[in-house]
């Protein structure tokens, strides 16, 4: 049996108090098809990408930018395949609210 892939956008994030900001995000969030929300972890994603599980991108002015995995020091975390002004725009999205 096969698994099948599943793709998520990322609609907010929550950041620690870490004033690196490629130590800040702790969890990344976003809609079911339902409606429903989802919520989770930076390892967890990541672990999810690496097993296959899941994609994840965010929406930058009506364009797709997907999420990789990077090695900073000697942590993996997530990163937008694309920076924009200088900026790493998964960090630039808005904190979750719920």
């Amino acid at each position: 049996m096969s698994l099948i892939m599943s793709r998520h956008e990322i609609k907010c994030i929550d950041k620690s108090n870490r004033t690196n900001p490629n130590e800040r995000l702790e969890f990344i969030s976003g809609l079911n098809g339902n409606g429903t929300r989802w919520r989770v972890s930076q390892e967890k994603a990541i672990e999810g990408i690496e097993s296959g599980k899941w994609e994840f991108f965010i929406m930058v002015n009506g364009l797709e930018i997907d999420i990789e995995i990077s090695i900073y020091g000697h942590y993996k975390i997530l990163k937008a395949k694309t920076v924009v002004n200088g900026l790493e725009i998964l960090l630039s999205l808005p904190e979750c609210s719920y």
